[in-house]
């Protein structure tokens, strides 16, 4: 189980559900197939797939969900098209213009007759909850998905009292000041690649990859006023990564000698491999995010 993004959001009051109740509840949303007339489910399956029962998986106190979704792929210039030559046709044989709800209604009838015939598209959202620690991580790549997560887990348990989370200083403050300074806070490497954006409403954003961010090219951008909006990093020699200015955490890389740390538990006891894995991911990352925040001047009070 090894992350590739991190959406982080803060506990505003301790998370005490049980891991029996937790259970239950998250059981009342099971993800289960589309119907022929759907476009779309969402709900919870075994983090473990086929492999597991229980819709939590539980290792060192630290709590993974997955969630799931199939959504019908109906492409809209398809939907469009046909909607048009209907319309058209229908108007030549009425000899006069449709209205409104009359070309909704041709729309309707047309997405319900492709239905079942689309194609489906799955998607897994996993999200760790540390509650000693209070936080809960959604490895999602976007804020939308993190949320539509978030949304079924208080659908499923009544509350979730969270918050994204944020600095006392604006991380595209911090990150600024770590590049022309020239080095991160301790802990913490500059690596090769940076998004620089312009302070100004219409202003210019610089994409480098691959390339010095010392290099008298980015001091330039720095100069003009620019600030620093996404930044790779490398943490303790042991996780790479991406840090935007919205606090996320984005194309985690772990080093080759902490994934080689699980390296004696046997690929063929799948179950075995996955609780080892994510107890190792979860441990370091537990230090990680502590470490995160204290860099990038401690967290705002809510």
């Amino acid at each position: 189980m090894w992350f590739k993004n991190l959406q982080i959001y803060r506990f505003t009051r301790p998370f005490d559900v049980s891991i029996e109740d937790l259970e239950k509840q998250l059981d009342a949303l099971p993800f289960t197939p589309c119907g022929s007339q759907e476009q779309a489910r969402f709900g919870w399956i075994s983090p473990l797939g086929k492999q597991g029962h229980a819709l939590t998986h539980i290792a060192d106190e630290q709590i993974l969900l997955c969630a799931k979704k199939e959504e019908k792929m109906l492409p809209g210039s398809v939907v469009n098209d046909m909607v048009a030559e209907k319309v058209e046709a229908l108007e030549i044989e009425q000899g006069r213009a449709l209205k409104k709800k009359e070309k909704e209604s041709i729309k309707e009838e047309i997405i319900v007759d492709l239905l079942p015939r689309a194609f489906s598209r799955f998607q897994q959202t996993y999200a760790w909850i540390n509650p000693k620690a209070g936080f809960i991580a959604v490895d999602a790549s976007s804020a939308k998905r993190a949320e539509d997560l978030l949304a079924l887990l208080r659908k499923s348990i009544g509350s979730l009292p969270v918050v994204p989370l944020a600095m006392t200083t604006p991380p595209e403050l911090t990150l600024t000041d770590w590049l022309k300074e020239g080095a991160a806070a301790p802990g913490f490497a500059l690596e090769d690649e940076a998004e620089l954006r312009s302070a100004l409403e219409h202003g210019g954003i610089i994409r480098a990859k691959q390339q010095d961010l010392l290099s008298e090219e980015i001091k330039v951008h720095l100069e003009a006023d620019k600030l620093v909006t996404k930044l790779a990093l490398n943490w303790a020699e042991t996780i790479s990564f991406i840090l935007g200015d919205d606090m996320s955490v984005k194309r985690l890389k772990f080093s080759e000698e902490l994934r080689e740390q699980n390296d004696d538990v046997t690929n063929e006891d799948a179950a075995a491999r996955f609780d080892a894995d994510f107890a190792l991911v979860t441990g370091e990352l537990s230090r990680f995010v502590p470490d995160l925040i204290e860099a990038l001047g401690g967290e705002e009070n809510r």
